[in-house]
Formats: structure tokens, C-alpha cells, sequence
């Protein structure tokens, strides 16, 4: 995917809820949970690891930026903080995002194990299922 069809890249102003020089934030167009948030940097990259350490500094930035507008503003209980890294890590979109999701009491019923869910026969390692 080039940058010219990368929707990230292409994003209309309208969608920026927050900026600095190497980054920005916004909604999550597909969201998991009320709140859901896409920290992405400016330069059109595929994976956290290509990321400058100046560039990872502002991304982070951002991060807790976005966490202290969904606290005020959804007052989550928890967070999922991601990244999808590659295309065998489910990432979609070959650009870089990380995904800021606010999670809430009883929005799953049993939330032990997090992100362990994305292989779901492996994520229960504390009981005898």
C-alpha cells in the first residue's frame, strides 16, 4: 500500500483529535469499545520498530494524551493498549497505529487474560479448562 492509498496518510482534518510533529490521534473508524482510539505516526511506516526514538517519544506522548481525554470523557475501568505488527499479527492497515481501548466492568465476562484472547486456546492458563 502506498502512501497515496494509505488511509492514514490520506486521513481529512476532520478526523485529527490531536496532533504533534510526529503523530496523531483519532477514533478508531471500526471501534471495540465506547472511546476507542488510533495513536499513528506522520511518516507512513509498517511496524513500532521502525519508529525513531524521537518518533516513539512523541507516539507515547499522544498515548497518555489520549488516555487523560477518555478518562475525563468515557471513565473507563481498564485499557487495552495494542499493536498489530505485521500482517500474521492481524494488522490490516500497513501503516502503524496503536490502538488505546477503554474497557468497562462487564463488558466481557471473565477479562482475565487480555490480549491472550487472540488465540483463544491458549489464552485460559489459569484453570483446568
Amino acid at each position: 500500500m502506498s502512501e497515496s492509498t494509505c488511509p492514514f496518510c490520506t486521513l481529512p482534518a476532520n478526523r485529527i483529535l490531536r496532533e504533534n510533529v510526529d503523530g496523531m490521534v483519532i477514533d478508531d473508524g471500526f471501534p471495540i469499545s465506547p472511546g476507542h482510539t488510533l495513536i499513528i505516526p506522520r511518516r507512513h511506516m509498517g511496524s513500532f520498530f521502525d519508529l525513531s526514538e524521537t518518533e516513539r517519544n512523541s507516539l507515547l506522548s499522544l498515548l497518555e494524551d489520549a488516555k487523560w481525554r477518555l478518562d475525563k470523557e468515557f471513565r473507563p475501568d481498564g485499557y487495552n493498549i495494542g499493536i498489530n505488527d505485521g500482517s500474521v499479527a492481524g494488522q490490516t492497515v500497513p501503516h502503524l497505529h496503536i490502538h488505546l481501548i477503554p474497557r468497562f466492568h462487564g463488558d466481557r465476562e471473565d477479562p482475565r487474560g487480555g490480549v491472550r484472547w487472540i488465540i483463544p486456546e491458549k489464552a485460559d492458563y489459569w484453570s483446568s479448562r
